[in-house]
């Protein structure tokens, strides 16, 4: 058999390869993107949208107000923390444009996790949202960020819209706090100000680093995972062929797509230079949370739409989902997370669409497999895409024959570098060969199921969480002992943290310590479960064994 069955039996629909792409950068490929299709619209967000053409203007001004103002260098790393609203692109082609590395940043991040974060990367500026401003203060002196760029939910609303919006979320939603940075710019002005001065082109190589998109790796602490612009442009030019494939056809340029994962989510954000890199437009939603107001914004016809396995089963369990306008719903897609047989199939019942499932890593750019079209397997992930070599392997880089467990270990263009500034011996195989984590079977056929992971990460609606992150978090409190964190099955989420603590002082609370978590970690981190123990199951070197811990939780 061949050693890539789906070659051979899948021709018609992703080809072996794609040819290597034509563009030096991401800037470069946006730049004549958004010449091909300046007037057409961009980027929509609370019903203001941005043309290819005003995109482009606008990220070139803020590149020389980074460029001239700020005199920031090719290779600076420079930090966004803000969910999808439209200064998100643009700042973010803009840095790109400037040569700098991006460090996508969580906006709902704690101040100690943003302090990890932009201590570990050497961020120098930061384009932060005012609602997040109050925690940057608490952090910056021991940072090396020097300049620091300030912007509001309505600064490119235009019109009466930008101030009236930028009044109502500060003095009635009351969602700024107050905030002291003097040595911050607007980003109003930033633009302003860069308009001003001619901005200066720079010299970009594939190979030279895009992003810093942190996540744990296989340990605790999060790590930057090093993407080149060649690591995108690739999994850009992968996925191209999934967008023909859709059930109704292929996507176009003037489609709509709705984009409701946060851009610093590399699923998110390499989504959005596919779709924009097609002429599409991309629908920013800012809460997908309120989902009544998201289901609002479905009411415009629109095309294809990424999501989370939570997302869409919040959507199908809304009263209001019968308003959605799917009318030119072409073919939608999932990922971050197993997507559950129960709402795929409830999705399909309901829009005669299936939702295409795709599998990656922050570490892969992210795409390594995706299902074909008219041919979904539920339990799969797929078969690997172009340019994609998919192995099980044992724990010595041994390969392993089709149809035995193993851990699941990816190369290809797409793949990333390794962690910015760490030792990276044993992140990957001898040859090239990333190590996922996942342990994976391949089918005869080349379809792909996950069976296990390998690292103790806890996978909570798409986002990683690490326990040595958690528990040493939780073991900071003054009144805790010892800490197990665990992952457990959760029908909302996929799955929920649970601590097992052992009290060091008899007083403790499990409110006390949801509020010393709550002010240490950002949601999603958050356990959702606390039990206290007098011991907790150790090996006989003093390892804790989560194994046994979450055995012991699933059978009670």
């Amino acid at each position: 058999m061949s050693k890539h069955p789906w070659i051979d039996q899948y021709p018609d629909y992703y080809p072996r390869e794609v040819s290597e792409p034509k563009y030096n950068s991401l800037a470069e490929l946006m730049e004549d993107t958004c010449k091909q299709y300046a007037d057409r619209p961009a980027i929509e967000n609370m019903d203001k949208i941005i043309t290819f053409s005003e995109l482009n203007t606008l990220a070139t001004h803020f590149a020389s107000f980074l460029q001239n103002e700020c005199k920031l260098q090719p290779g600076d790393r420079f930090a966004i923390q803000m969910p999808n609203i439209l200064q998100f692109p643009v700042a973010m082609l803009g840095a790109l444009k400037a040569g700098l590395i991006l460090v996508n940043t969580n906006p709902l991040y704690t101040p100690r996790e943003m302090q990890h974060q932009f201590k570990d990367s050497g961020a120098v500026a930061i384009l932060i949202l005012a609602n997040f401003a109050h925690h940057l203060e608490k952090i910056i002196s021991e940072t090396s960020i020097r300049k620091v760029i300030v912007t509001e939910v309505g600064d490119l609303l235009g019109g009466l819209k930008k101030p009236i919006t930028n009044w109502v979320v500060k003095n009635v939603k009351k969602m700024v706090p107050a905030y002291h940075l003097p040595q911050a710019i607007s980003f109003s002005s930033a633009i302003a100000k860069g308009k001003s001065v001619p901005f200066k082109p720079v010299a970009i190589k594939k190979t030279d680093t895009a992003f810093l998109q942190y996540t744990g790796g296989t340990t605790g602490l999060s790590k930057g995972a090093e993407l080149t612009h060649l690591n995108v442009l690739y999994n850009v030019s992968q996925v191209v062929p999934v967008l023909k494939n859709t059930s109704r056809g292929p996507l176009e340029a003037g489609d709509v797509a709705v984009i409701p994962l946060p851009m610093y989510h590399i699923y998110a954000l390499t989504a959005s230079f596919v779709f924009l890199s097609g002429g599409m437009k991309g629908l920013l939603v800012t809460n997908p949370r309120d989902f009544g107001g998201f289901i609002k914004i479905l009411k415009k016809p629109f095309h294809t739409m990424i999501g989370v396995n939570t997302l869409y089963n919040a959507l199908l369990n809304h009263p209001n989902f019968g308003d959605i306008n799917l009318s030119q719903l072409k073919g939608c897609s999932a990922g971050g997370m197993a997507l559950q047989e129960i709402v795929y199939k409830r999705w399909m019942e309901k829009t005669g669409i299936p939702i295409g499932e795709g599998y990656g890593l922050s570490e892969t750019s992210p795409v390594l497999t995706f299902q074909i079209s008219g041919k979904e397997r539920m339990g799969s992930i797929g078969i690997p895409i172009p340019n994609t070599d998919i192995q099980m392997m044992d724990d010595d880089g041994k390969e392993l024959p089709f149809g035995e467990a193993g851990e699941l270990c990816a190369r290809g263009p797409q793949v990333f570098k390794g962690y910015w500034q760490k030792d990276n011996s044993s992140v990957f195989h001898p040859g090239g060969w990333f190590k996922t984590g996942d342990i994976a079977v391949m089918d005869n056929d080349g379809y792909i199921r996950i069976v296990d992971r390998k690292k103790d990460m806890i996978l909570v609606s798409g986002f990683n969480v690490y326990p040595n992150e958690i528990e040493g978090v939780v073991a900071a409190h003054p009144k805790v002992l010892e800490v197990a964190a665990i992952g457990l099955p959760d029908p909302t989420c996929g799955e929920a943290v649970k601590i097992v603590v052992v009290k060091k002082d008899p007083s403790l609370t499990e409110q006390e310590l949801s509020d010393f978590c709550k002010e240490n970690l950002t949601g999603y981190k958050r356990p959702k479960y606390i039990e206290f123990k007098a011991e907790i199951p150790k090996t006989n070197v003093g390892k804790i064994l989560r194994r046994a811990l979450r055995e012991e939780a699933v059978a009670s």
